[in-house]
């Protein structure tokens, strides 16, 4: 986690999914809130763990729309545990069933995300996650 006040996420398309609009979205009001935004499209796993341990980032958040959230979204949590990351925020978004919510959180993700969230709930979210563990 960094040291500066300023808050860095990054914000990945993990697979194959190429629906990108929404995610997109979500960076442009990030940055207009002031949150420093690492963008990755079409990564892996362990590009996305890896990114935020080199750009020391507070929080990721995922968009997953081709319902492998319950494989990747773990995996994401254990790489990211195995690199040392264990205090950055994890998010996710996209089309995440509400049955799957609790397992996703059990295996490590904060804050999921679904369809039509207001875009001010997960800025203020985030900033919430990230000040509790600083």
């Amino acid at each position: 986690m960094n040291g500066n006040s300023r808050i860095r996420m990054v914000l990945a398309k993990i697979g194959l999914d190429g629906h990108d609009r929404g995610i997109r979205l979500v960076g442009r009001t990030l940055r207009d809130a002031g949150i420093e935004v690492i963008y990755l499209k079409f990564v892996t796993v362990e590009e996305a763990a890896k990114t935020v341990l080199e750009e020391d980032a507070d929080a990721i958040g995922v968009s997953l729309l081709t319902g492998s959230h319950r494989i990747l979204l773990p995996r994401l949590v254990s790489e990211l545990k195995r690199l040392g990351c264990d205090d950055v925020a994890i998010t996710a978004g996209g089309i995440i069933p509400s049955q799957d919510f609790q397992q996703l959180k059990e295996a490590g993700v904060d804050e999921i995300f679904g369809p039509g969230t207001p875009t001010e709930s997960i800025v203020a979210s985030i900033k919430e996650l990230v000040a509790a563990r600083k």
